[in-house]
């Protein structure tokens, strides 16, 4: 495959800052399901500290980015269920929305997670971190240009992220869990035509 330029990489290394943001992503949706708009949801959440964070510098960063994650879903519906619904619910909703939005997570969920799924192999290792991005840096130069240092704190939220939606029972874990997709997720896929997803959440149907 041929190597494709800088300015053209899907693949963006923020993910170190941005990662899950489960709470943050429960707390916006709240407040864009009550149909407040994008400046008050921001304005709402740093003047009353809603993420609770110790400083206010990336808070409105992370308000917009929560934002632009939930919007990406384009499907109100969605939205209201990462509101509303229990947690484990929203959780999956949530990463849907970050593989919508960021094109490593996508890669990797379906790429490395799918294909564990679809050929019935839960085995899981430090090894199918590092070829997911050896066979990266062989495709893109961007991502062959990222410190070793980058690349191991991407491994490390990603390990979380499959930590968080119960892929794997801790960090450590050797193995992934056989996870449900949620009907209101599953559904939602069908009617946006992302039906190309559901084997990362292990959905063949």
């Amino acid at each position: 495959m041929a190597l494709i330029t800088h300015g053209n990489s899907p693949y963006k290394a923020s993910i170190t800052r941005e990662q899950y943001l489960f709470y943050e992503m429960r707390t916006t949706a709240k407040l864009m399901a009550e149909g407040i708009d994008e400046q008050q949801i921001i304005s709402k959440i740093v003047d009353d500290n809603l993420f609770q964070y110790p400083t206010e510098k990336s808070v409105k960063r992370m308000a917009a980015l929560c934002i632009s994650r939930l919007k990406k879903m384009n499907d109100s519906s969605l939205i209201e269920a990462i509101a509303e619904q229990p947690t484990d619910t929203a959780k999956q909703i949530c990463l849907y929305a970050m593989m919508k939005d960021s094109r490593l997570i996508l890669d990797f969920m379906l790429t490395v997670i799918a294909e564990k799924f679809r050929l019935r192999d839960y085995s899981f290792s430090r090894t199918d971190l590092n070829v997911f991005f050896m066979r990266l840096q062989e495709q893109d130069d961007v991502v062959a240009a990222w410190s070793d240092q980058t690349v191991t704190k991407i491994k490390q939220v990603l390990t979380k992220i499959l930590v968080e939606n119960d892929y794997l029972d801790s960090n450590k874990s050797d193995h992934i869990n056989s996870v449900l997709i949620c009907t209101i997720l599953e559904n939602a896929m069908h009617s946006n035509n992302d039906e190309a997803m559901l084997p990362a959440f292990n959905c063949f149907g």
